[in-house]
């Protein structure tokens, strides 16, 4: 009995099973093969919600695994910029990576102006990817954590 190939194709928008089916399959794959000595990875969100209805209105996203903290995306609204809450979202990011143990924390930006923040922050950059956008880069920044703050 010949087993049928498997069929590629192109997806314009996938949906949230195929996001799923990758995301947990290669979460799977990390824990057991590369990281089975680490704690398991877990999500890491961070809300900026409306003071009247609490809806969700930015904030942050990302990851801690392998003793790292990775911050994926990080949005505050244009009325609420220069408010400090960045700097608030990634100090909160890093007390609870350092409460699950990490160590370091890497993020990457495409805005000059996040950039410049990450830097006054404490990061470093450790890698750039000419050119993306055309014209542009894309900047990987990284900080060693310290101890975890005290309760």
């Amino acid at each position: 009995m010949t087993v049928p190939s498997p069929i590629l194709a192109f997806v314009g928008e996938p949906d949230d099973e195929l996001h799923r089916v990758v995301l947990e399959g290669i979460r799977t794959f990390n824990q057991t093969v590369l990281l089975s000595s680490q704690p398991a990875g877990q999500d890491l969100a961070i809300a900026i919600r409306d003071p009247e209805c609490q809806a969700p209105v930015g904030g942050l996203l990302g990851r801690t695994a392998g003793g790292w903290r990775a911050i994926e995306l990080v949005f505050v609204p244009e009325t609420l910029r220069g408010s400090g809450l960045a700097t608030r979202l990634i100090a909160m990011a890093e007390d609870e990576a350092r409460r699950r143990g990490c160590h370091a924390a890497w993020l990457d930006t495409l805005n000059p102006k996040a950039l410049g923040l990450y830097q006054r922050l404490g990061y470093e950059v450790f890698g750039e990817l000419k050119d993306y956008p055309v014209g542009s880069s894309r900047f990987f920044l990284q900080k060693k954590l310290g101890p975890a703050p005290s309760a």
